[in-house]
């Protein structure tokens, strides 16, 4: 289970980096960059819910499980409001959402980076 947890957790890297700095590169969020962070979202989803089955647990109130569940919500936050601007159709709104996407990225980096850590030094 830890490697379909590893893998999960490491393509939802892939993907949210993808995402993110190819949204920023283009210089528009467009409908390609929505499915790559819903699958980034997905994979976070799927490997820290495998992680914690695999710690025998659910939530943990510790900086890791903070962050953690800060990153999730912040993914899902992030999707949703992505979904909402391209419905709209809102020039600005796509040319200006790489703003939000790089915020969300970096505080996403923290629990991944952290959980990492924490792993190894186990």
């Amino acid at each position: 289970m830890l490697m379909y947890a590893i893998i999960s957790i490491t393509l939802a890297l892939v993907f949210y980096t993808i995402g993110v700095w190819s949204e920023k590169l283009q210089g528009e969020l467009k409908s390609w960059h929505l499915g790559i962070f819903w699958l980034g979202l997905l994979f976070d989803t799927l490997g820290t819910t495998i992680m914690n089955k695999i710690a025998g647990g659910g939530f943990n109130l510790n900086f890791h499980g903070i962050t953690g569940l800060l990153a999730i919500v912040l993914m899902l936050f992030h999707a949703l409001w992505a979904t909402i601007v391209l419905i709209k159709n809102d020039k600005r709104a796509k040319v200006n959402f790489h703003k939000l996407s790089l915020l969300v990225w970096l505080i996403w980096l923290v629990p991944f980076i952290s959980g990492a850590i924490f792993g190894m030094t186990k």
